[in-house]
């Protein structure tokens, strides 16, 4: 159990969100997080002007730090070919966004990982791991069984990611370990039916996520803050479930190889709307992709783009329990769009705030909520995200919010 500066017996008092504030050794200027969304604007696999653009506007907008989303640490670990590979080939323009980045005055994280089982092996034209071999929902392609040489090059490669992303500049890492990517997958006793070292027992099935998290800190050491995306829960039957989820969580404190953590939820195999939360665009989604397909997500991906009530905070009844259980900062994700949710998530004893669909709409909803409370505001600067979720089937193109930039 946490204990604060508060009243005696009482809640630790709660953070000003806009004063500066530490992750492990990196001091950011305020408690607002850009979230990871995938940009879709890296059409060679590597940086372009308009990613950084993207990235120096959030900057520019005020937020604390900017996650880049998503850095593969392999080529088959890509949730499709266009996606960044971590290798030199990519440094000169990782190099580029971080120094524009900070020249706006913002920290800039790099989310590492390997999809696993959710990586389009059609479009990386290699196999994708996963646990056991399995039948993809995504691609119809047999998945390949990670085995001990696959985790051991894949946990080498983290680590190497890492160590590329400190030297092109970056001040922080995020693992990803949600959404059944490799190593959420392997946390699910749903996708992992091992009997051997990674499965079975949680202790066996977390070997990988503290396996991985050791690998980067030996590589980087302090040079840069080291974070991970946790599922809470993936939503979907027989997947990860709070227990088992919290104590993931305190297994990784216990190690004490990451600064903090980004709670979330949901898997992009089975149940994506279970972190969005709001509308389910189906129609939108059908319109990505071409015929035949075009015509099966009209017809099925009410089965698959399930409907979840919006809500402000929406991942904070879940993350409560987190909160209760760990002494280590965390990061909550999932319904923070203004003033209001972002203090609530300050009184409930969270160090850090991310936001992602409210900065698509509003790049610089940051700095309009800082000048706010400056100014003795109460609370009032809101997102205008209307949580269609219309900007989710953006990323096949360039993510955006088609509210605001309908152009294709």
């Amino acid at each position: 159990m946490r204990d604060g500066p508060g009243a005696p017996g009482g809640p630790p008092e709660a953070p000003d969100p806009f004063a500066p504030a530490r992750i492990g050794p990196l001091t950011l200027r305020n408690r607002v997080l850009k979230a990871a969304t995938f940009e879709g604007r890296t059409p060679r696999g590597l940086v372009s002007e308009e990613l950084i653009a993207f990235h120096r506007a959030v900057a520019a907008g005020g937020a604390a730090m900017t996650t880049v989303a998503y850095c593969a640490v392999a080529p088959e670990g890509r949730t499709e070919r266009r996606q960044i590979h971590m290798r030199p080939e990519a440094a000169p323009g990782l190099r580029a966004l971080t120094d524009a980045v900070h020249a706006e005055g913002a920290a800039v994280c790099a989310q590492v990982g390997h999809a696993g089982p959710v990586a389009d092996a059609r479009s990386n034209r290699l196999p994708a791991l996963s646990p056991a071999r399995r039948i993809s929902p995504l691609t119809g392609l047999a998945t390949r069984a990670a085995t001990e040489d696959d985790l051991a090059r894949v946990t080498r490669q983290h680590a190497e990611a890492a160590l590329l992303a400190a030297e092109c500049g970056f001040d922080a890492v995020e693992l990803h370990f949600g959404h059944n990517y490799l190593v959420s997958a392997f946390l699910s006793p749903r996708l992992n039916p091992r009997a051997d070292r990674w499965g079975g027992p949680l202790e066996n099935r977390a070997r990988l996520a503290r396996q991985i998290a050791r690998a980067v800190r030996e590589r980087v050491g302090e040079r840069i803050a080291v974070t991970a995306k946790l599922n809470m829960r993936d939503g979907v039957r027989g997947g990860l479930e709070v227990a088992d989820a919290l104590r993931v969580a305190l297994l990784l404190q216990d190690d004490g190889c990451l600064d903090a953590l980004e709670l979330t939820a949901g898997s992009s195999l089975a149940n994506p709307m279970y972190l969005f939360r709001g509308d389910a665009p189906v129609k939108e989604f059908a319109a990505v992709f071409p015929p035949p397909a075009r015509l099966g997500v009209r017809l099925l991906g009410r089965f698959f783009l399930r409907t979840y009530p919006y809500e402000d905070c929406y991942l904070l009844p879940l993350a409560r329990r987190f909160r209760a259980a760990l002494d280590m900062p965390l990061v909550l994700l999932g319904g923070i769009t203004g003033s209001a949710s972002l203090a609530r998530a300050m009184d409930e004893g969270f160090e850090f705030a991310a936001m992602g669909r409210a900065l698509l709409m509003e790049p610089g909803l940051v700095s309009r909520m800082r000048e706010e409370a400056g100014a003795g505001g109460c609370g009032g600067v809101r997102s205008a995200c209307v949580h269609c979720n219309k900007c989710v089937p953006t990323i096949y193109s360039r993510s955006r919010c088609v509210l605001m930039d309908p152009s294709p």
